[in-house]
This record gives structure tokens, sequence and C-alpha cells, in this order.
């Protein structure tokens, strides 16, 4: 029996997989040399069975009958990304505040700390970048508790009003009193201290 050409072994991974799946080279490198692996994808984008999302970056998309396809939030192609790279990452600004509940904007812009590699994606009108970070910033384990602080410092000291309060004592009441505690013993000392006047209130 004739042996699979590397497109065809790339085209049916590729179809076992989920629709929604953000995808990379890496992904296919058991078939191939990068370059050879590239081009796979390049033929398949232009068949329409992949979206190019950035360089290197592609989707294999779910399509919805109205909307089309359906294209993954920065958040999930930051967590493809550092996944793919063995890093940990932090939302930051305006993202993390979103996250919070604590305003509606969507950014273009979007930062991420991380132990990773820094680096810039443009991923159609929007950018992911990564933000080399201290390991210091990165000994929280609990990714809510990390939003909440990111999202304090985003808010700045003197503009944590009633509504914030109640929004992050929400995000807080999700997690253990002495993960709390002992975690947030990173954050800077105002941040620390209005976290622990949080969960200390009933």
């Amino acid at each position: 029996m004739k042996p699979q050409s590397i497109h065809n072994q790339i085209e049916e991974k590729i179809k076992s997989l989920k629709k929604g799946s953000i995808l990379f080279i890496a992904d296919f490198i058991e078939f191939g040399t990068a370059e050879n692996v590239k081009k796979v994808l390049l033929r398949l984008e232009k068949k329409e069975v992949l979206i190019r999302l950035a360089h290197g970056i592609y989707l294999y998309p779910k399509n919805d009958k109205i909307l089309g396809p359906l294209f993954p939030s920065t958040e999930e192609i930051a967590v493809a990304i550092a996944k793919r790279d063995k890093a940990r990452i932090i939302s930051t600004g305006v993202q993390a505040l979103q996250q919070l509940g604590l305003s509606t904007q969507v950014p273009m812009n979007v930062v991420y700390l991380t132990d990773g590699a820094p680096r810039k994606i443009k991923v159609g009108k929007r950018t992911i970048t990564f933000k080399k970070t201290t390991p210091k910033n990165l000994t929280i384990k609990d990714k809510k508790l990390n939003i909440v602080i990111q999202g304090l410092k985003e808010l700045g000291k003197d503009n944590v009003d009633e509504n914030a309060k109640q929004k992050i004592k929400k995000v807080l009441h999700q997690m253990s009193i002495e993960s709390i505690k002992e975690d947030s013993v990173a954050a800077p000392t105002w941040i620390r201290n209005t976290i622990l006047e949080l969960i200390n209130k009933d």
C-alpha cells in the first residue's frame, strides 16, 4: 500500500480534531519538516479547511449557519499559545477588568504577563502582547486571584469604589480564604489589604 502523503496525514489529523481548535505548525511536526508542514497548512487554508489567525497560527473553524465561522477570543488564542510554549500567563489591564465584570470594553490590544518569550502577535485588528515578568508575579496559583490583583492594579488605589468592591468580593468568594491569605502575600501591600478587607467583611 502506498504511504500517505504529508498533506493527507495532516488533513486527516485536523479532521479528527474538535472544530474550533487552534493549531500551530508544531502540532504536525511528526509528519515532516516545519517548512513542509507550513506549505500544507497554507494549502489547507486555500481549500478553506483552515483559517489563518496570525503568522503560524491557524483555526479549524466551527461554522454557524447564520454567523459563519466562529472566531476564538483573544483569551483563548493567548491560552493556546501559552500551552504550546509551556509558559504561564496572567491577564492585565482592561482585560482583567472585563473578566471581573468591571468593564464592558473589549480591548483591541491585550497584554499578558508571562514567564515565556516576550512577543507581539497581530490577530486581525487585535494585538496580543506577552510581556516578560518577574517570577514573583507568577507565584500566585489561582487564576481568579491573579485577575483580581491585576484588576485592582488597573483601577488604582483611589478608584476602588463600592461597585468594584462588590464584584471583586463575588469573585473572591469562589476561593478558599486560606489560599487567598497565603497567595496574596505576593501582591502590593495596598492590594493585599483591600483583598483581606473584602474577605473579612460579611
